[in-house]
């Protein structure tokens, strides 16, 4: 079965991806004030996993459609561990000395919900577990699914539905709310990570590699920065 026809093969629902999209957009337009709360920086995420568990119930070969057949664990681990590493340590290295030289504080990053716990339980269980449901939320479900709709578009070429469906997950999970209000203006480093990552899944059709490469990335900055600004 090619790509295209795993696609649109009986997939029902894949608009539910946009829920969490237009949550994300809507938040930028509200009061400030109701920004800061914490429920509606979370409500993008909420409703992305409601509209995964809706689109599992009306779909069959959810685990392929995600990405996670056990078989393809082993090549996600190579993948994985490859671009976490270098993912790692190219944003280990920005943030440490080139966002510093253009100006920007990193010195907040001691005050973020991540660095506030404790590190036996941010490395690694809690790390992992953050990626496990972040990946499913955008690479598997919300980039999964923009891909079917956009590459099942008679108005775009495959190439271009691809393009788009990356860029879109990439974006919101740059901008998702939460991640905006903990990182400030380091949520830019999230778009090429969401970019690398979305690329290495679509290539793949592998979360195991998204997956394990998040972690690797994360543990490497978390233990980094960690070190440097204590």
């Amino acid at each position: 079965m090619t790509e295209r026809a795993e696609d649109q093969d009986a997939e029902r629902l894949a608009w539910l991806a946009f829920l969490p999209v237009a949550a994300t957009l809507l938040y930028y337009v509200l009061p400030t004030g109701l920004q800061h709360r914490v429920m509606l920086q979370f409500l993008p995420q909420a409703l992305a996993y409601l509209g995964l568990a809706i689109w599992a119930k009306h779909n069959h070969g959810i685990v392929t459609r995600l990405g996670l057949d056990p078989p393809r664990f082993r090549q996600g681990l190579g993948w994985g561990l490859t671009t976490g590493l270098t993912l790692g340590s190219l944003n280990a290295s920005v943030i440490l000395w080139i966002v510093p030289w253009l100006g920007g504080d990193i010195t907040f990053l001691r005050e973020t919900p991540h660095a506030r716990m404790p590190t036996f339980l941010m490395l690694p269980w809690a790390i992992v577990f953050i990626a496990v449901f972040v990946e499913v939320n955008f690479r598997g479900f919300l980039l999964g699914r923009l891909t079917a709709l956009f590459r099942s578009s008679p108005g775009l070429s495959f190439g271009a539905g691809s393009a788009m469906a990356v860029a879109g997950s990439s974006l919101a999970f740059s901008f998702d709310p939460f991640m905006v209000a903990t990182f400030k203006h380091l949520h830019w480093i999230a778009v090429w990570d969401g970019m690398v990552w979305g690329i290495l899944w679509l290539r793949l059709r592998n979360l195991y590699a998204t997956i394990v490469a998040h972690t690797v990335e994360v543990v490497i900055m978390y233990s980094v920065l960690k070190a440097t600004l204590e």
